[in-house]
């Protein structure tokens, strides 16, 4: 691993420890921009205000509050602290699942998981992993909070992909999908042979954030001085006949 570990830990699997250094696989490329004042482009800066006595209110005179029926409770930072998990290293394997037994609305962020040390463990948890055709449902505590995840092997190496908390997932029994017209015969052929016609390779380069690109490039282009004109772009045509759209997109793939 040429990247710079963010945590280390200790996988627990019954009577095995195996200590690991995780490595972030996903990383955020948000463009972000510094707030100026328009007139002499000084950089401005967020306060907590008192909305009655415009005054600026010290970050030790807050306190956090929570409404409930009507109610203000007020929790201290100390009472707060006090409810954190119990800091630990460890990465408990709770219990082996059946590989994608846990589909990708729960799924949240995904990290590489490099030796720390004893390599000959870390190696032989890979080739355990690779074997089992199964996933490791794990619980660990990473700077004051718990996660729950999966054990895996992605690519001959074991990532942890942290989980969301059930309060986050929305169940499938509450959605309501609205009931449409049953589907004719020709409409359901042409839908086929639009997922025949664009069937493909999933090719990574090809899906980048074009508006990150965008304003990236404007960005260059004012920075060496060029003048930026703008043009607006026709709206794209649409149509609420279900068939006409199927043939329209049908030539398209066809042509691509």
């Amino acid at each position: 691993m040429t990247t710079r570990a963010i945590w280390k830990g200790i996988i627990r699997l019954g009577g095995v420890a195996v200590p690991v250094k995780l490595y972030t696989a996903v990383e955020e490329k948000t463009v972000h921009f510094r707030l100026l004042h328009a007139a002499d482009r000084t950089p401005v800066k967020q306060e907590m205000v008192h909305p009655g006595t415009g005054e600026v209110v010290p970050a030790e005179a807050i306190h956090h509050g929570f409404e409930t029926e009507g109610r203000m409770v007020i929790l201290t930072d100390q009472e707060l602290k006090s409810l954190e998990p119990e800091p630990s290293r460890q990465i408990e394997i709770i219990r082996f699942l059946p590989l994608s037994a846990i589909d990708h609305r729960w799924y949240e962020r995904p990290y590489f998981l490099g030796p720390d040390g004893d390599r000959e463990s870390y190696f032989a948890l890979a080739a355990a992993l690779d074997g089992s055709g199964m996933e490791g449902l794990a619980r660990w505590v990473m700077r004051n909070k718990e996660y729950f995840g999966l054990l895996r092997l992605q690519a001959g190496y074991p990532i942890l992909l942290s989980l969301r908390h059930t309060e986050e997932v929305v169940p499938l029994a509450e959605l309501k999908i609205p009931a449409g017209r049953e589907i004719e015969a020709k409409e359901l052929s042409m839908a086929e042979q639009l997922v025949s016609a664009m069937a493909g390779t999933f090719e990574p380069g090809q899906y980048r954030d074009g508006y990150r690109q965008r304003v990236m490039g404007l960005i260059g282009a004012k920075a060496s001085g060029k003048i930026i004109k703008w043009r607006k772009t026709a709206p794209k045509k649409t149509t609420r006949d279900l068939t006409k759209a199927l043939e329209a997109s049908l030539r398209a793939a066809r042509e691509r």
